[in-house]
């Protein structure tokens, strides 16, 4: 007898508790007030309309939206249909949604209409020009009535306007692709991480078994979670927002991190849960302590402060947990580990400088370039193994065999394990720089700095930075006769790249270091940066 797994679709979890309590509040942005069983009528509509366009189960539909109700209205309904949704970042150029598009074969792209400081709508219009393939752009407007500021494209309320609130969820297989999250290695492109129903569905239920004594509502009070972090990330879609959906639990939405926003939010809508970056901590912290904001309020209500995306400095970790009265948890994951695989859980003390213990149902060990295990207390790569780690990269079998070496997802990251199986990460992928907790690879900026008609050579670097954690710098060697101010460089580099990813800083040299293999010699001057 076949096997069939209908309720593995991940979209499941809202059809499950708009049966329980369709009155309960599910989606909270500004004045909106979505709840469960108006959410599940609109994510049907989306799969009916997905259905009636002709995307098929297994069909890649991208999304390009900020932290707005919309994501989730698309996303489950992208999933209710048996597609594959892709998340695109918001902050990308057109030659970078252009290859996202194109590189996952998408057949479809929802994207919000944009502002004139964030043009989404028209940079996805021209990226979606260039690939065939992608047949449909649907836009999502500021105004849910209004006409599509894009001609000849249909409104995400045109397109679901008569469309039927029921639908009969597709039925998906454990292994069924739910999502590809791009992810980048140390060189070449992005590549897509394949995350399957069973990973996400494995790692939403552990990450809500983790936190049970304070996300739960068996004592008949909904919980909430604030999200700031973008739900096109791994984090705020799995951590947060799937995670407290399937707990039927409230999920607030802030479409950008501002610390006076977030703080009012929190105590506006009695938050109780909340996931940040260390800057955004450091951030916070900055803001209470100048303008002698009160927080008593907030951090009664708060039951968990999860931190997340790089290493929590201690310094940080201790003067928050003071102003605030609060423990933080720090975690571990990656995008391909559907992201958590370690955790500073409850039941045991946290240990600063840590990431905490493996999650239940996964693995995690530090490795020898071997691939021997190597004695506690020793660095080694860490690698990880679980039902939530990913079945690959999409089109990339090689890159696949080699992130997959004996049976174990290696992570490029260097970490140093305990006698007690605590975590710290000391160390990460050769040359990845880590801005405000979002991976940035020199490479793919180093690739397209070199198509400058004034540049020769460059190298790409994180620098120290208070804020940021670090910054990006790059090191240019100009062709001969050229000349290149350092905003003149700055100024082409933001039009090539994501607001957080163009360097900040440029400084031109007449060489740069080459080691013995006649590479550039990137550690002599990440000495000199120091």
């Amino acid at each position: 007898m076949e096997y069939s797994a209908t309720t593995l679709n991940l979209a499941s979890i809202v059809t499950h508790h708009a049966r329980l309590a369709p009155q309960k509040e599910a989606i909270v942005w500004n004045d909106v007030r979505m709840t469960y069983g108006e959410l599940e009528a609109m994510t049907n509509k989306v799969a009916n309309a997905l259905v009636e366009m002709g995307i098929k189960p297994g069909d890649k539909v991208a999304l390009n939206c900020p932290n707005l109700p919309y994501f989730p209205i698309v996303y489950y309904g992208i999933l209710k249909a048996g597609a594959v949704v892709v998340p695109i970042c918001v902050l990308f150029t057109p030659r970078e949604i252009e290859y996202h598009l194109r590189d996952s074969d998408a057949k479809a792209v929802f994207v919000f209409e944009g502002t004139p400081e964030l043009p989404m709508g028209a940079s996805t219009k021209t990226a979606f020009d260039e690939v065939e393939t992608c047949e449909h752009l649907i836009v999502m407007t500021k105004d849910m009535m209004g006409a599509s500021p894009i001609e000849g494209h249909k409104t995400l309320t045109q397109l679901i306007g008569m469309q039927p609130s029921e639908f009969e969820i597709h039925p998906t297989s454990p292994n069924d692709t739910c999502a590809i999250l791009y992810t980048s290695g140390t060189t070449g492109q992005p590549k897509g991480a394949e995350l399957t129903h069973l990973n996400l569905w494995s790692n939403i239920v552990t990450t809500y078994s983790i936190h049970l004594p304070v996300l739960d509502f068996t004592d008949g009070e909904q919980k909430t979670v604030l999200i700031t972090l973008p739900l096109f990330h791994t984090t705020g879609q799995t951590v947060q927002m799937n995670t407290n959906i399937y707990a039927g639990n409230r999920v607030v939405l802030l479409p950008r991190f501002e610390p006076q926003a977030t703080l009012d939010t929190m105590a506006k809508e009695k938050v109780n849960f909340w996931v940040g970056v260390p800057t955004m901590y450091w951030a916070l912290l900055k803001f209470a302590d100048e303008t002698g904001y009160e927080v008593a309020e907030i951090a009664a209500n708060m039951k968990v402060w999860n931190s997340g995306g790089a290493p929590m400095p201690v310094e940080v970790m201790k003067a928050f947990e003071a102003k605030f009265g609060v423990r933080i948890l720090e975690g571990y994951g990656l995008s391909e580990t559907s992201p958590l695989a370690c955790f500073n859980h409850f039941e045991r003390p946290s240990k600063p400088g840590t990431v905490g213990q493996a999650i239940f149902g996964v693995d995690v060990k530090c490795f020898d370039e071997n691939d021997n295990e190597v004695p506690r207390g020793e660095r080694g790569e860490v690698v990880i193994r679980g039902t939530n780690v990913m079945k690959g990269y999409y089109k990339r079998p090689e890159a696949t065999a080699e992130a997959f070496k004996n049976g174990w997802f290696h992570s490029g990251d260097i970490g140093i394990m305990d006698e007690e199986g605590y975590l710290a990460i000391v160390d990460r992928k050769k040359d990845m720089i880590l801005r405000g907790g979002y991976n940035i690879y020199p490479r793919e900026l180093e690739e397209v700095i070199l198509t400058h008609p004034a540049v020769s050579l460059c190298a790409v670097i994180g620098v120290p930075d208070e804020k940021m954690g670090e910054e990006v710098k790059a090191f240019v060697v100009l062709k001969e006769g050229h000349q290149l101010s350092d905003a003149d460089f700055i100024d082409w580099c933001k039009g090539q790249f994501a607001a957080n990813k163009y360097p900040r800083y440029v400084e031109f040299r007449d060489s740069l270091p080459i080691g013995g293999t006649g590479k550039i010699f990137k550690r002599a001057l990440k000495e000199e940066a120091k």
